[in-house]
C-alpha cells in the first residue's frame, strides 16, 4: 500500500478550521501550507509588544492602525500572526489585511525562524519595512528593500539609536523605549 504524502492547506481550508475551534487549545499559524506551532511568551515578550503598541499608536493615528497579534493574508498557503502590523486604516473583519506599512516580530526563542521563514515570507509579500526586536541580542533588525523573496538591505539598530519608519518619515522611535 503507498503512503500518501500530507498536501500542503490553502489560507481558506485554514480559516475554516479556525472558525470549526480545531486549534481553539493552541496558538498556530499558516506558513507555506503547514499549520505550524506559536512559541509562548513571557513578560519581556509581552512588555516590548505592549511598548511598541503604547509609541506606534500615539505617533500613527488616526494615519494607521495596529493589529496585534492577528492574522496577516499573506498568500494563498501563509497566515501568519504578527506580534504587530501597522496597516491602512479600514474595516478587517470580512478579511484580514494583505499588505501593511510595517510588520513586527517579538523574537526569543522564535529568533532564528523569524529571521529565515517569516522575513522570506514578508519579503515575498513585498511588506516594505519588517522589524525583528531581538530579546537576546538586544537590538532591533530592520530589514527594507524586499526583492526576489529576500529583503536586500538589513540593519541592526542597538541602544542608543533612532528608526525612522520608512512609509512615516515623521516618526522615529528609539531603541531605548523598546527594549527592555
Amino acid at each position: 500500500m503507498a503512503q500518501s504524502m500530507p498536501r500542503p492547506l490553502d489560507r481558506a481550508e485554514y480559516d475554516r478550521l479556525v472558525e470549526a475551534g480545531v486549534f481553539r487549545e493552541q496558538r498556530v499559524e499558516l506558513l507555506y501550507g503547514t499549520v505550524l506551532p506559536m512559541s509562548p511568551h513571557g513578560p519581556a515578550h509581552d512588555g516590548v509588544l505592549q511598548k511598541l503598541q503604547k509609541l506606534l499608536f500615539r505617533a500613527l493615528d488616526p494615519r494607521a492602525e495596529l493589529r496585534i497579534q492577528s492574522a496577516f493574508a499573506a498568500s494563498d498557503g501563509s497566515e501568519p500572526e504578527p506580534d504587530l502590523a501597522v496597516v491602512r486604516p479600514g474595516d478587517y473583519t470580512r478579511a484580514h489585511p494583505s499588505s501593511a506599512f510595517l510588520i513586527v516580530e517579538v523574537a526569543d526563542s522564535s529568533l532564528s525562524h523569524d529571521r529565515n521563514v517569516k522575513s522570506k515570507l514578508y519579503a515575498e509579500c513585498r511588506i516594505e519595512e519588517y522589524w525583528i526586536v531581538s530579546l537576546a541580542e538586544t537590538q532591533i533588525e530592520v530589514y527594507t528593500q524586499p526583492e526576489l523573496g529576500r529583503f536586500k538591505e538589513i540593519r541592526p539598530f542597538l541602544r542608543g539609536e533612532r528608526i525612522t519608519l520608512a512609509a512615516f518619515g515623521d516618526v522615529v522611535v528609539a531603541v531605548d523605549d523598546v527594549l527592555p
